[in-house]
């Protein structure tokens, strides 16, 4: 039964028309196809004088909607600053709690039974279970995985089944108390983010990136008959790391990049996905979320009012905060948000005293704004900036030339970043729990005879950036001229400053040829031999140290892969490499 045809005879099973052009009208085909149909559908014994018989009916009973999936696990990144007060699924949009709305609509279609998929902020979700009955499927991958492992969790459920968006406000309801087919909601707008665009006969296939497509709404239906495809695929596709970040319509696609499931077209001004706060605002401008706490603190830091922060985007998310990008009178700024756990890691009173100190004297632009107690930091946007290429010669040249003038200047400030209360701090927070390498304990004796060694060399201390990795260096252009700026002060303090060294070698994961390249970089080749042990000593130290940062960020449900891996590597070999030497 082609589209038409099922689209038929559902209207007819809802109610009874007189003529074809009603019929025409309802379902949105032109008079010529529904003659056409009717006429096969007759033939087919469907339906009798334009009336469903009873084997019509057993055939739209078999599609009848049963349940429906609602996928609320993810951050919602692109809602920033929203989205670290809630989770998208909560925004509340002309008075109604976006994902309230969502189960209510469903309800008045019949749909009683809903599950809902959560993970960030899981705990917001509870209250639905008194209120709407539904059921909760906890997604604790949600950080490493996108929703293709949300549905994954709920895929025996999928009979048909609706599977629901949690960030989508509809005019209309878009549920049905019967449905016909599998279908997958599109809009009638050109999309150049799209995957797909509409073909012949309602199917939809897959697309270049650099095609634009159909909108995509993320709605979809499943029957009974079609699950046990999509369950298939998306086995198939979980079996491999590689599709930890795709969205679960990629199980839709066969191996030619065609769906299986039909197209439903919705005209695009019915609905709204709501991904970032200007959609929100654009959706609702009096919605009451607009009133961020992020975006108050820019209005009194800039004087003005909320509506005038504007053109508000997501910056890629850092190893500790979220950033975004946003527009006053004319001019970029970034704020930033300080990320999971970090009032734990971070003093931000002393963060702040090394801006104080900083200031003026040519290796960041001053902060806008920065407050000691939450961190919230504004800062200017710098155009075409890119990051140091750790591995071209001419760009460590000019960070480490950066790095001897904040050395050389010998600052000062009160604080000081102690590597063997920091190694043990992120330790304590791992709340008791081992750490995952089983050889830590001794790795961890070895770390602390280095220690003990470099305690105990003569060596100058003063302020130190310690987080000194190539991405923290920004080289943009002001007027014509190629400049550079050293960014994330947040760790900075008293130390040795070949410890900057030492952390710029771990982060861009040198190998032993590459860490004693930058060290002659830096010393001109007149490296002395006890320094250089020394540097071997602090890449132990430090490997040990951003381990322990990793295994406690693991706890939180955030993994950082190789990078973790290699940090651990560096404390057992480094501390091989520098006994030899000592």
């Amino acid at each position: 039964m082609n589209i038409q045809q099922a689209d038929i005879l559902k209207a007819l099973y809802e109610k009874d028309y007189s003529t074809q052009r009603e019929i025409a009208s309802h379902v949105g085909h032109a008079l010529g196809l529904v003659n056409k149909s009717l006429r096969l559908l007759e033939e087919d014994k469907y339906i009798h004088m334009m009336k469903i018989t009873d084997k019509g009916r057993e055939y739209i009973d078999s599609f009848k909607p049963k349940n429906a999936i609602i996928l609320a696990a993810g951050f919602g990144m692109r809602m920033v600053p929203i989205n670290h007060e809630c989770p998208k699924a909560f925004l509340k949009v002309k008075g109604e709690i976006l994902i309230e709305r969502l189960i209510n609509q469903l309800h008045e279609a019949g749909i009683k039974k809903i599950y809902v998929v959560v993970g960030f902020m899981k705990e917001q979700f509870d209250y639905l279970i008194d209120k709407y009955n539904v059921e909760l499927i906890v997604n604790s991958d949600y950080v490493l995985k996108n929703n293709l492992y949300s549905l994954k969790k709920a895929e025996k459920y999928i009979d048909n089944s609706y599977i629901v968006p949690s960030d989508v406000w509809f005019e209309e309801n878009p549920f049905g108390k019967n449905e016909a087919y599998s279908w997958y909601m599109i809009t009638d707008k050109k999309d150049s983010c799209s995957d797909v665009k509409l073909a012949r006969s309602y199917e939809l296939v897959k697309i270049p990136k650099n095609i634009q497509g159909n909108t995509m709404v993320g709605l979809s239906f499943i029957s009974k008959k079609d699950a046990p495809t999509l369950k298939k695929r998306m086995k198939d596709l979980s079996k491999s790391a590689y599709h930890d970040n795709d969205f679960w319509e990629e199980a839709l696609y066969d191996e030619n990049g065609k769906m299986f499931t039909k197209a439903k077209v919705i005209q695009h001004d019915k609905v709204n996905e709501i991904n970032t706060f200007e959609q929100l605002r654009q959706l609702d401008d009096k919605s009451k979320q607009l009133q961020s706490e992020a975006i108050l603190v820019l209005a009194d830091a800039f004087k003005c009012d909320v509506n005038e922060i504007k053109n508000i985007e997501v910056l890629k998310k850092g190893m500790t905060n979220r950033s975004f990008l946003f527009n006053y009178e004319g001019n970029k700024y970034i704020m930033r948000i300080p990320g999971e756990g970090t009032d734990q890691l971070i003093n931000r009173k002393e963060e702040a005293e090394v801006y104080k100190t900083i200031a003026g004297k040519g290796f960041c632009d001053d902060p806008v704004y920065i407050n000691p107690e939450n961190g919230y930091k504004v800062t200017k946007f710098l155009e075409g900036v890119r990051t140091c290429n750790d591995r071209k010669v001419e760009d460590i040249q000019k960070c480490f030339a950066l790095l001897k003038k904040l050395h050389n200047m010998n600052l000062k400030v009160d604080h000081e970043f102690n590597l063997l209360k920091e190694i043990n701090f992120y330790e304590s927070l791992w709340n008791g729990e081992p750490s995952s390498y089983p050889d830590y304990k001794k790795t961890k004796e070895h770390v602390l005879e280095l220690i003990n060694y470099v305690d105990g060399l003569d060596k100058k201390k003063c302020l130190t950036h310690i987080d000194a990795n190539c991405d923290n260096f920004l080289f943009y252009k002001e007027n014509g001229e190629e400049k550079l700026q050293l960014t994330d002060w947040e760790y900075a303090g008293m130390q040795d400053p070949d410890l900057d060294i030492a952390m710029f070698a771990i982060y861009s994961m040198y190998e032993k040829n590459m860490v004693d390249f930058i060290i002659d970089i830096y010393y001109e080749d007149k490296c002395p031999e006890e320094i250089r042990t020394k540097i071997y000593c602090y890449i132990a130290i430090a490997g040990l140290l951003w381990s322990n940062w990793c295994e406690y960020k693991a706890h939180l449900g955030i993994e950082f892969g190789e990078y973790s891996l290699r940090q651990y590597r560096y404390a057992k070999d480094y501390y091989t490499y520098a006994k030899e030497r000592m």
